[in-house]
């Protein structure tokens, strides 16, 4: 009996331990907090092992084929190389303060083309991988391992040339649908990466130029989206964007904000807002921008993948500034998914 005692004084003791290691803070979850090395050994083992196992039953199709790695060069250049990098890039804003950082797929992977699959369909728990699988069917994802498969062996010129824009040009440099009405002069012409300006018409062109100053482009993953975009793919979600700009242009908060999602994130100029944040600052301030401003659609356009939809917009703003005539042209990049039988916005990126 007193064995039995000892051993169930033994297990309150260390539920209580337990609950004062979580509910006192204990543990750091700060990503600029390495864990321990038994810790970090532990969970990389748990992770491997389970990669492992779920995915030895996935049948690997050919992956040869030139036209599925081409494919997969357009979805790794807008998805995955933030994170996991390009070759002759050797780090990036993001994946300098992620943890456990992700593998430089440029180099040589320790992992099957049936791992790459699993990785890349469901994510990784506790990580920055999200699970493409949400969005994108599995010929997709099968596309990307083809291409990763070849990215240690890929010059940085080859890697480029695959992921050209349809026109020729570089993907920093592919015209495209999408941009916004509202920020179209947010960034000037001169300035460090991530400032986050409102002083819209210190870069708005003169009317009589015909051209608009404060020039930007935009990112690759905008340009491998936007160019397959057609308008009325998806007219419903073309509506609700439609929708959250009148609502600006009319300075309607509430309609604004109630078409945005709880979780959207809202990116310019290499700097991303929170919805709260957005509504205590920048929202007033495109407000109060285009207050007075003649604002015409150049072009509507959108896509459906998989259970989200992609809206852009080109748009040109003509507004008088202490007494002159300027125009800038614009586009915008919305992502919506549907939230209780309506599209929301869950992600919005100006230039």
């Amino acid at each position: 009996m007193n064995v039995i005692k000892a051993l169930l004084l033994l297990l309150v003791l260390g539920a209580l331990g337990a609950a004062a290691f979580v509910y006192l803070g204990v543990f750091n979850t700060a990503a600029d907090a390495p864990h321990a090395a038994l810790v970090y050994e532990l969970m990389q083992t748990v992770r491997e092992r389970s990669i492992a196992v779920r995915a030895s039953t996935i049948q690997v199709p050919p992956l040869e084929d030139p036209k599925l790695v081409s494919e997969g060069a357009e979805h790794y250049a807008a998805m995955c190389a933030g994170c996991h990098l390009a070759p002759g890039v050797t780090d990036s804003e993001i994946r300098a303060g992620l943890y456990p950082q992700p593998p430089n797929l440029s180099q040589p992977l320790d992992a099957s083309p049936a791992e790459m699959f699993w990785v890349i369909k469901h994510g990784i728990k506790m990580s920055a991988m999200p699970a493409w699988g949400k969005t994108h069917d599995n010929q997709t994802i099968w596309a990307i391992v083809a291409l990763v498969r070849k990215l240690p062996a890929m010059s940085p010129e080859q890697y480029r040339e695959l992921t050209r824009g349809t026109d020729g040009q570089e993907p920093g440099e592919h015209h495209h649908h999408g941009d916004t009405s509202v920020h179209a002069g947010d960034v000037p012409e001169s300035g460090e990466a991530g400032e986050h300006h409102h002083e819209h018409g210190d870069t708005l062109g003169d009317a009589a130029d015909g051209q608009s100053r404060g020039e930007t482009s935009q990112s690759p993953e905008d340009a491998l989206w936007l160019k397959d975009l057609k308008a009325q793919a998806v007219p419903d979600a073309e509506q609700v964007a439609s929708a959250f700009h009148a609502s600006l242009q009319n300075g309607d908060r509430t309609a604004a904000l109630a078409l945005l999602s709880a979780d959207v994130t809202i990116t310019e100029a290499g700097h991303t807002q929170t919805r709260a944040e957005y509504a205590s600052g920048h929202l007033g301030e495109d407000i109060a921008y285009l207050e007075g401003a003649e604002v015409k659609t150049i072009s509507l356009a959108s896509m459906r993948v998989g259970e989200t939809a992609i809206v852009g917009t080109e748009t040109e703003i003509r507004k008088t500034i202490d007494g002159r005539s300027k125009v800038q042209s614009g586009r915008e990049m919305l992502t919506l998914k549907r939230e209780n039988g309506s599209w929301k916005i869950v992600s919005i990126r100006w230039q």
